[in-house]
């Protein structure tokens, strides 16, 4: 029976090194899984900061093609992000500006265009307020497709 206990002893060990092994393995399996996203998430981060666009000016972009999308197709739409604003332009071009986001500073405005091309900054407490400016962001738009 000794030669029996010794064999059933080995394996007892051996199982239990395979097992510590394995969950070693698995966690650092899920140590570099979680490593990677952290880095993901920071490289997006510092992508964002780089190009300047913020998750606000994103979302001011989708609400101003929402109020624009019954006069112009929204694939005519583009943002173009500058240090000092964030445009809405028809076509990608700078001569037929939508408006403009001022959200840089402290106080938030939104910039609206007349007929002349002149731009009326507006304070805005939020992303909300620009539906206050539907009319004139369609009139805008309206006023190019002419």
């Amino acid at each position: 029976f000794s030669e029996i206990v010794k064999r059933a002893w080995r394996e007892v060990i051996t199982d239990r090194m395979k097992e510590t092994f394995t969950k070693a393995a698995l966690a650092e399996e899920t140590d570099a899984k979680e490593e990677q996203a952290q880095v993901s998430a920071i490289t997006e981060n510092v992508v964002k900061e780089i190009s300047g666009t913020t998750e606000e000016e994103m979302e001011a972009y989708r609400i101003v093609r929402a109020i624009v999308r019954e006069v112009v197709d929204v694939k005519r739409v583009t943002m173009r992000d500058s240090q000092s604003y964030c445009a809405m332009l028809i076509d990608d071009n700078n001569r037929k500006p939508i408006c403009r986001l001022h959200f840089n500073g402290s106080k938030k405005y939104i910039g609206l265009f007349n007929e002349q091309k002149q731009e009326e900054r507006i304070l805005v407490e939020g992303l909300d307020d620009i539906f206050k400016h539907a009319e004139r962001l369609k009139a805008a738009v309206v006023m190019y497709l002419n």
